[in-house]
């Protein structure tokens, strides 16, 4: 099974094949190098049942993750705001170091960690067989959906650079159908997120 897969803290699998732990802040700080833009996150496991990533920030984001699957957020160091669309309204969610947080499936939600530093632990399921994640741009002025994409999400870290570059390169996906504003792209307005 993937996610029995034996670890030492450096990651090497084990030769008396015993299941261990190892220590999770040992392993952020023998990673921080991709914890920091312009990655900005690593998966413990890429090859278990579960994506259990670690976000670092800072980092900005302008897309919305419509996500098939529950998210378990937990702030490890720093502090992080969540902007989520929930129900057609527009609203933060404030994550504090030390707090957790479930996101329901299929609540649009922004993750922005503008802290240099913060570090955050993301643990969400394998996709089933036929579910697609969502990540759509809204329009800053007038608040219209700007542009939509699907992607067969298997590893974070691998499948999200293209998504976000197709649209940051195209003018005409971020160009708004409602009001023609152009949306930013990559950087988000001033005041975007702020704690």
């Amino acid at each position: 099974m993937c996610f029995m897969q034996y670890h030492k803290p450096n990651g090497e699998a084990t030769s008396d094949g015993r299941l261990h732990g190892f220590n999770l802040q040992q392993w952020i700080e023998e990673h921080r190098q991709q914890l920091q833009p312009p990655v900005g996150n690593q998966q413990i496991w890429p090859e278990a049942d579960l994506m259990v990533t670690v976000v670092g920030g800072p980092n900005r984001r302008t897309d919305f993750h419509d996500d098939p699957v529950d998210e378990f957020f937990y702030q490890l160091k720093g502090d992080m705001l969540l902007k989520l669309i929930d129900n057609g309204k527009h609203y933060d969610v404030r994550l504090k170091e030390g707090d957790i947080f479930r996101m329901p499936p299929h609540v649009r939600h922004s993750p922005q960690r503008p802290i240099p530093g913060s570090v955050g632990l993301v643990v969400e399921p394998q996709r089933p067989e036929g579910l697609v994640d969502g990540f759509e741009w809204y329009c800053f002025n007038c608040g219209h959906l700007v542009h939509r994409t699907e992607v067969d999400l298997v590893s974070i870290v691998d499948d999200l650079p293209p998504v976000y570059d197709s649209f940051y390169a195209s003018l005409k996906l971020r160009t708004c159908s409602n009001c023609g504003t152009v949306h930013p792209g990559k950087e988000p307005p001033a005041g975007w997120a702020i704690l």
